[in-house]
């Protein structure tokens, strides 16, 4: 009889972890296949709620406000949060760095809440004074998100800006390339995966928020998350189950694309080696 080894500590621990988070995941996905209304109570297998989730127009407009909103928030924190993580790396010497540091990276350590009701006075203060914003929407909360976003794009692009070769970029700049040359063939080659992983978070951050979007929103704009947290608040729709399935695969698709091109791309790298 074959003696299978006893598991331990540490297996047993990460099987309890993975289990705690990804069995709401898969009970979640179940459910929403569930015939009846209630989404504890199981009555048959149906993909009803599928169809109910793209006949509701005011679930799809949201969907699309937040899309809209998290692909220019994500854009304009790359490139003010670029622009601050070179200020912070290649310009290490000036007065008031420190300061300037430490009031691109508050927004990291901010709660929400103070985030949110600073933004809401200075968009109220603002259409006192110029006159602008008249009313709170997609524009604001455009500003709101690109404003926390930029300080998560600064700390990622600046770690790997610490990692650069610097002698690459004064061989070109030696043989003649100006500082935007260089930066656009040389630089930027070699921050693009930071870059990338910062507008990637930057997007999810933007998607996922909340507390800051319902103060800076107005009538005309509601995000998402606004929409699922007011629908659960009167009862879990099935809908939901289904709209959080359809996200559930889209990012499990988008992250195994992105492991198989990044595999494909190793061993390539690998045949060409001698």
């Amino acid at each position: 009889m074959v003696k299978f080894p006893k598991p331990g500590f540490s297996t047993i621990m990460l099987g309890v972890g993975l289990v705690f988070l990804y069995l709401p995941m898969f009970i979640l996905v179940f459910y929403s296949f569930n015939a009846s209304r209630l989404v504890t109570v199981w009555a048959g297998f149906s993909a009803h709620w599928y169809v109910e989730l793209f006949k509701d127009q005011q679930l799809l407009n949201a969907i699309w406000t937040s899309l809209k909103i998290a692909f220019y928030s994500a854009s304009m924190a790359v490139c003010i949060g670029t622009l601050a993580a070179f200020v912070m790396t290649r310009f290490s010497r000036f007065r008031g760095r420190t300061t300037l540091s430490s009031m691109i990276t508050a927004p990291l350590v901010m709660p929400e809440v103070i985030t949110g009701l600073s933004l809401l006075l200075l968009f109220v203060h603002m259409a006192q004074i110029i006159g602008w914003p008249q009313d709170r929407g997609v524009a604001t909360i455009w500003i709101a998100h690109t404003t926390f976003c930029s300080a998560y794009v600064a700390v990622v692009v600046s770690s790997r800006l610490r990692e650069v070769d610097l002698s690459i970029e004064e061989a070109a700049l030696d043989l003649g390339a100006t500082p935007f040359k260089t930066f656009f063939l040389i630089t930027l080659p070699m921050i693009a995966p930071a870059l990338a992983a910062g507008w990637l978070l930057a997007f999810t951050l933007s998607l996922d928020d909340l507390v800051i979007a319902s103060f800076v929103s107005g009538p005309g704009a509601t995000t998402l998350p606004m929409v699922v947290f007011s629908s659960v608040r009167l009862g879990v729709s099935p809908k939901i189950n289904a709209l959080a399935t359809l996200i559930i695969l889209t990012v499990s698709l988008a992250a195994f694309i992105a492991w198989y091109l990044m595999r494909k791309a190793e061993e390539k790298r690998k045949q060409q080696l001698p």
